[in-house]
């Protein structure tokens, strides 16, 4: 039986988050959820209530359908994925290794419920959810860039910050942050990564997205894992080495 006494979470003693637990609806205007998110993953940071959590968001997720489980998988997903811990030497993976497994199960069958893999943001929530699951490291939380269509990251030569953009407003980079409502004076095209070049993680990202019918999200992965030019220095840089330097541990 958990002690909720005994744990902290963002604001303080963890006393109050049995009854925010035991509030979760599968409405995800619902109130609880941005209590429990603001109270467990502050800012991306978690507390020691944080992961006694982990077993009622599974619990959660396992009664509610393929549809309405997103968000306790959500919240699990950035809880175990967070690097700041509130201890170094404790480890999600290891400390709730049934827990984790069981929610990886649940966020798979929720990426073969048709209703939320035709809706190209959830799916990509999902897959970065099955991503922290599985211990992926930036990425599970990083793929989201999909939906956003751009990253902003320092050039590893001058550490100016260029925009890099792939999507609705084109595929460039450029150190202007209005590029969305003009076309910038300056911009540099983006070198896409051959699909067939793409191995290990991309490769595996590529062929699931392809297989699970978003074929414009898959292009845009291959400028995820492509080349940008600063468009300061005209120094070329490695996207993905970009962002996992800016927010890796």
């Amino acid at each position: 039986m958990t002690d909720w006494s005994q744990l902290n979470h963002a604001y303080g003693t963890a006393q109050d988050i049995p009854g925010l637990l035991d509030a979760m609806s599968p409405d995800p205007q619902d109130a609880c959820w941005n209590a429990l998110w603001s109270r467990l993953c502050h800012q991306g940071g978690v507390c020691s209530a944080s992961y006694a959590a982990l077993p009622a968001l599974a619990n959660a997720a396992r009664k509610w359908s393929a549809t309405e489980r997103r968000m306790p998988l959500y919240l699990a997903g950035a809880i175990v994925a967070s690097i700041d811990r509130p201890d170094e030497g404790e480890d999600p993976y290891l400390s709730h290794p049934g827990e984790i497994a069981e929610l990886r199960k649940l966020t798979e069958e929720a990426l073969r419920d048709p209703e939320l893999i035709a809706d190209p943001r959830s799916y990509v929530q999902l897959l970065g959810t099955l991503l922290n699951f599985e211990g992926v490291e930036v990425w599970g939380e990083q793929i989201d860039g999909l939906n956003g269509e751009e990253y902003e990251l320092p050039c590893p030569a001058c550490e100016t910050e260029n925009f890099v953009v792939f999507g609705e407003h084109g595929y460039f980079s450029t150190t202007d942050d209005m590029y969305m409502n003009h076309t910038p004076a300056k911009q540099f095209p983006l070198q896409p990564q051959d699909p067939s070049a793409l191995q290990g993680l991309p490769g595996r990202l590529h062929t699931r997205i392809l297989a699970d019918g978003h074929p414009d999200l898959a292009h845009k992965l291959t400028y995820v894992f492509g080349t940008a030019l600063c468009a300061d220095c005209d120094t070329p840089f490695d996207v993905a080495e970009a962002v996992v330097a800016r927010w890796g541990a």
